[in-house]
């Protein structure tokens, strides 16, 4: 019997052109899209909040699903990832970040993200350091190690799937989360966007719909409460990864440990006590970024009356972007024009300094909470005897505050 090698070769052609499994180009466009957003999942939910950050446990299902995914669509190893994250929370925009763009600069960060964590995966000390913990079975230690295997796996899939096209998916699939992770989150993500707290480190939110990077834009809120296993905190955000991660919790797959505090107000008392005191140190965060909101009012009542006067607005404009920020975090370029605009309005300053007399209560370690609840009740006598109606109002808020 002759083999039709006319057949063979229009048989082959086909499979190029079209793949085992025949598809429309927004059937394509679609699969490509599930798989890398399934990634996306795998190292946001597994990787980053249930390994590095312990912030919930997963499931032997959805832990060892997790696995295998990363494994196939990007031979990470559970190990250097949670490493290599560690140690970028522990040594967060020093020369020691493994990949800082405030040290490294931002363009290196986003064109070589990928190539900084592999330099990292290399340092013997900080797999050992920081990379306790992780899992170390048969299947760790014989099958996922070898990085080389899953994406490769994953090619050969999406040829034999979709022909010759599965080439690009694949090509896809693989610069998905060195692009995204890797280079947004660890880039952007560190340079520019809005905070919603005044986090030690310059960690910013990219937007506040987190849903192409699983939450990981989001990015202030998680380094403010790095534990927490959701990272939105406002009402207008939303964190798909923690849809996701609820979702799981209802079946019985996931068990979330910690979400961020939230500061709890009662009556108002006549003075704060400890137990304020308390509160105010266990929500500093939630406490400074509402101190922000009586600062940023104080300066626009500021500005309306310039604006009524005709008055120049000028330095008080330029300064605005720091008033709300910690001494050290304003640049020195900066310093200039922030002292000109609050030599020129006292308001502003009074609340600054009274900012950073507020901020001192958590900082100071000599005090005893018996001292420290003494200079709460001080300050708040000051604030609201001050005559500034936003300091007045926070303070009176202050006191409403309880652990």
């Amino acid at each position: 019997m002759s083999l039709d090698l006319g057949w063979v070769w229009n048989a082959v052609v086909d499979w190029l052109a079209h793949g085992l499994w025949q598809l429309s180009w927004w059937q394509l466009l679609l699969y490509t899209l599930a798989t890398t957003h399934i990634t996306i999942a795998a190292v946001t939910i597994f990787l980053h909040r249930c390994q590095a950050h312990r912030s919930l446990d997963l499931g032997p299902v959805p832990s060892h699903f997790f696995r295998f995914w990363l494994w196939l669509g990007t031979g990470m190893v559970t190990k250097e990832w949670v490493a290599i994250h560690r140690k970028h929370h522990a040594k967060c925009e020093t020369e020691d970040d493994p990949h800082s763009p405030q040290t490294r600069g931002l363009a290196k960060v986003m064109r070589e993200g990928a190539e900084l964590y592999r330099t990292e995966a290399q340092n013997a000390e900080t797999l050992k350091k920081f990379g306790h913990g992780t899992p170390d079975d048969w299947m760790e230690r014989h099958v996922y190690r070898h990085s080389v295997l899953g994406p490769s796996l994953m090619l050969i899939i999406n040829v034999l799937l979709f022909g010759a096209i599965g080439l690009s998916i694949w090509a896809v699939q693989m610069v998905w989360i060195p692009f995204w992770a890797a280079g947004v989150v660890n880039g952007v993500g560190h340079f520019w966007g809005y905070r919603n707290y005044e986090a030690v480190d310059a960690s910013t939110n990219l937007v506040p719909w987190g849903i192409i990077i699983g939450g990981e834009e989001l990015h202030n809120n998680h380094h403010t409460f790095p534990t927490s296993a959701k990272f939105s905190v406002k009402r207008y955000e939303f964190d798909i990864g923690w849809l996701y991660i609820s979702a799981m919790q209802v079946i019985g797959w996931a068990k979330v440990k910690k979400t961020p505090p939230c500061l709890r107000t009662g009556a108002v008392k006549p003075v704060a006590d400890e137990m304020t005191l308390e509160a105010i140190i266990a929500n500093r965060y939630e406490v400074m970024a509402r101190y922000a909101r009586g600062v940023r009012f104080a300066v626009q009542q500021e500005l309306d009356g310039l604006k009524q006067r005709k008055a120049d607005m000028s330095a008080l404009k330029s300064a605005q972007r720091w008033l709300h920020r910690d001494a050290e975090k304003v640049p020195a370029n900066a310093m200039s024009q922030l002292a000109q605009a609050r030599a020129a309005h006292p308001v502003i300053d009074q609340m600054l300094v009274m900012r950073e007399e507020l901020r001192q209560l958590w900082l100071n370690t000599t005090l005893t909470r018996e001292q420290l609840t003494g200079q709460l009740q001080a300050w708040c006598q000051r604030a609201e005897a001050s005559g500034i109606a936003a300091l007045k109002d926070f303070s009176v808020k202050l006191r409403a505050a309880h652990a």
